[in-house]
């Protein structure tokens, strides 16, 4: 009896020392825990305050369109654009400008200064003006090649550099909110961004989305026609104007204008935007898949329904008449709903 009950006790012992063990475990992953959480709020805090602290030198900290971080030290005074469209945002954020590319007059049709230097074509640019300019801040597109190399020495020379990439109306707003922000015109942000937001906001809020007209745009050019879907400026309009664009049934047109995948889908709206010379482009178009006889039975050809889009709002970036471009579309698709 004696040592059943002694069996019982030893029994007893083990269980709390193995308990014991147990609690002194989990209080040592506990404790471990709590200490690797506070190193972590330290670094993290440590970091904030870094980054903090590095703001606070800087007149201007942003992460342009490649990830790179932009530290503008004061206020650009000497601003170069190497993008057309991007020289208007730039002097829709309430910015001057003393050197931009010949697309500025040539497509653009602005009037700038006198003073303002054309320092090349925005693919063929002309380093030595740009830098004898001696410009403090320099606008560039990651998607031009000519840019992403010239980046090097303007690195190497500690000139202010940003890539900005704008296909659709967002990017758009995301630069002129970070271009009001240098310029101090926050103001010109409400009035060229967000008022045209609301515009745009208000014709979506018009259409009907269960219609969904069938469209084919196509980009038209000297030497030929390809079909482009949302992936072009325009494009992304019409598909948020509710069209089902048809090469996004078949990519095949994407690479040819298939006439007989046309003829299939024979599309409600045909829209076009012309590169380059506008005649010789819609006269190539003409001589080439609009010379098919079946062309003209073409639903949206019998219709008058094959526009030819106006290139200031639906090729070259419309910006502050982004809005405009939104309202032109829905005319055209909902009539009735825009009278």
């Amino acid at each position: 009896m004696i040592e059943v009950e002694k069996f019982k006790k030893d029994e007893l012992s083990m269980d709390v020392i193995l308990k014991t063990r147990k609690l002194k475990k989990i209080s040592g992953i506990i404790l471990i825990l709590v200490i690797v959480s506070f190193f972590a709020l330290f670094i993290t805090g440590c970091k904030s305050q870094q980054e903090a602290s590095a703001s606070s030198r800087y007149y201007y900290s942003f992460t342009d369109s490649l990830g790179n971080q932009i530290h503008l030290e004061e206020k650009p005074q000497r601003v170069v654009s190497l993008v057309g469209s991007y020289a208007e945002t730039w002097l829709l954020a309430g910015g001057e400008l003393i050197g931009v590319t010949d697309d500025v007059i040539k497509e653009r049709k602005m009037h700038l200064p006198k003073e303002v230097q054309i320092i090349g074509t925005i693919k063929e640019l002309n380093l030595e003006e740009i830098i004898n300019l001696s410009p403090d801040f320099i606008l560039l597109s990651p998607d031009i090649e000519s840019h992403v190399k010239i980046s090097e020495t303007l690195k190497k020379s500690n000139i202010n550099f940003a890539f900005f990439k704008v296909e659709h109306f967002e990017d758009y707003l995301a630069m002129l909110d970070i271009c009001t922000d240098i310029t101090g015109n926050k103001e010109l942000y409400k009035k060229n961004g967000l008022e045209v937001k609301k515009q745009i906001e208000e014709v979506l809020s018009k259409i009907d989305k269960n219609d969904n007209p069938d469209i084919l745009f196509i980009r038209a050019f000297s030497t030929g026609a390809k079909a482009k879907n949302d992936d072009n400026m325009a494009c992304r309009i019409l598909n948020d104007l509710a069209t089902v664009n048809i090469a996004s049934k078949h990519e095949s047109l994407l690479e040819e204008l298939s006439i007989e995948l046309i003829i299939e889908e024979d599309p409600d709206y045909i829209f076009v935007v012309t590169m380059g010379d506008s005649q010789k482009a819609l006269e190539a178009l003409k001589d080439g898949i609009a010379k098919n006889p079946a062309w003209n039975d073409l639903t949206a050809v019998k219709n008058d329904r094959f526009i030819v889009l106006p290139k200031e709002l639906f090729h070259y970036k419309p910006n502050a008449k982004w809005g405009e471009s939104y309202e032109y579309l829905a005319k055209i698709l909902y009539p009735d709903k825009f009278k």
